[in-house]
């Protein structure tokens, strides 16, 4: 059989040629089944996590995402494909809509090979409008429905002051994490000081930043935001990386190979979350790395 028959095939025999979508027909190469993403340690937090974690938020706003606007249905073969393919971490937010999806999507899959991150939405409008921390993470809970969380996430810190504005929800985690509800806490960067302030402070386990060799929706020079990453791990944080697509606006063939290669060899992060949204995007993503890590 020849290249293209063999993936046409292959990808078709998984989930069908609707779900792998127009991406098909850039797909360079579908691994053999027994191909999977290796696991590494995530800094000094205990955790061992898949090197890619199955993004679910692309474009996500408003309790939907590209990932949950392809329907139920499509949703649980895609992280079912990601299971098969050794992607054994999801990563999910409440903003995006995602908890559910991801519940129904691992309902029959072994908790114990499973590694949960979401983020919570912390920008009310006062005190009177907050939601106790139990009440939120009892809802994370039954939507995913998993007794608890492996990484629980402040959702797009944008200031450098947020250790102080969000002491509500620090003190609210710190109890949860101490009760094993969730086992491990941190935040989304989405600016230099927030970043800046996460890799100092001994409340954050994991710090999930933005990195690509572009600059694209970043913090900082490439350069940079590598640096802090790179203390970040010296002081024993769990880095994941994002944003290494760019969201989308980097991926040229040639885009692509240069994104993952820069995160695995100068961005100084553990694993990174992709925002896959076909089978097609997934077996390519899941070849780059594992090509490029073992190279």
């Amino acid at each position: 059989m020849d290249r293209r028959k063999f993936i046409q095939t292959g990808i078709a025999g998984v989930a069908g040629l609707s779900l792998a979508g127009p991406a098909l027909a850039n797909v360079r190469c579908l691994l053999s089944a027994d191909t999977t993403v290796d696991k590494v340690k995530l800094g000094d937090t205990g955790l061992t996590v898949s090197r890619i974690a199955m993004g679910t938020g692309t474009h996500g706003w408003n309790y939907e995402s590209d990932q949950t606007r392809l329907g139920l249905d499509n949703f649980v073969k895609l992280a079912h494909h990601a299971y098969d393919r050794g992607i054994r971490f999801f990563d999910m937010a409440d903003t995006y809509g995602s908890q559910p999806f991801v519940g129904k999507a691992i309902k029959e899959l072994p908790r114990e090979n499973l590694t949960l991150m979401t983020k919570m939405w912390t920008y009310d409008e006062g005190d009177e409008k907050r939601e106790p921390v139990q009440k939120t993470l009892d809802r994370f809970r039954k939507e995913t429905g998993s007794e608890y969380l492996d990484i629980l996430l402040l959702h797009c810190m944008v200031k450098g002051d947020w250790n102080e504005t969000r002491k509500f929800y620090m003190d609210g985690l710190s109890k949860a994490k101490q009760d094993g509800i969730v086992k491990a806490v941190g935040i989304s960067c989405h600016n230099w000081d927030a970043m800046a302030q996460a890799v100092e402070n001994p409340w954050v386990d994991v710090l999930l930043a933005r990195i690509n060799p572009f600059q694209t929706l970043m913090d900082g020079t490439p350069e940079d935001v590598s640096k802090l990453l790179a203390k970040a791990q010296q002081n024993g944080k769990g880095v994941l990386g994002m944003k290494i697509f760019g969201e989308g606006k980097n991926v040229s063939d040639e885009e692509r190979e240069r994104s993952i290669h820069f995160a695995l060899t100068q961005g100084h992060i553990h694993a990174m979350t992709l925002g896959m949204a076909s089978i097609a995007q997934m077996d390519d993503a899941v070849e780059r790395v594992m090509r490029l890590a073992k190279g």
